[in-house]
């Protein structure tokens, strides 16, 4: 069974952006959103993936991902209709692990978001000085609840 094991933060300063390997455009829809569970599209403009996430235990959750054609993209990502999500992912290698900082677009834009996936639970990791607090278990800081309830909407 495949899985994911992640941790997300928030950033307190642009100084990753130093250590920034690559930055890529990132444009993702959710066919379904139903109780921890997701079914999401995903396009990087050169490639393309379906992906369906299972509810998380802890910073474990199910993941399976399989890349799907290019030219079906544009048809998935309609079938989404306005729950859609697109941001910057920029990777900043630390350590032994790479970070993903992803810098949100749109209706999201603002929100910037450091992900850590690990290789088990307890494994650990280098937190670089630009980190700032750790959202993991924020349920609004899941893509697909950015998707529904975008940060340009949250009262803060």
């Amino acid at each position: 069974m495949g899985r994911e094991i992640e941790r997300k933060f928030l950033v307190r300063s642009a100084d990753w952006s130093r250590e920034a390997t690559s930055a890529r455009l990132l444009r993702q829809g959710y066919l379904a959103i139903d109780d921890g569970n997701t079914v999401r599209v995903r396009t990087d403009g050169q490639r393309a993936w379906l992906t369906i996430k299972g509810r998380g235990e802890g910073i474990t959750r199910p993941e399976f991902e399989y890349e799907v054609p290019v030219a079906d993209v544009a048809a998935l990502l309609a079938l989404c209709r306005d729950r859609l999500v697109e941001k910057i992912r920029h990777l900043v290698p630390v350590g032994a692990l790479c970070w993903e900082i992803d810098e949100f677009t749109g209706d999201n834009a603002g929100l910037v978001v450091a992900e850590i996936e690990l290789p088990a639970e307890d494994a650990s990791f280098l937190q670089p000085a630009w980190l700032g607090e750790e959202v993991t278990g924020d349920p609004r800081y899941l893509n697909a609840n950015l998707a529904v309830h975008p940060f340009a909407r949250w009262a803060r």
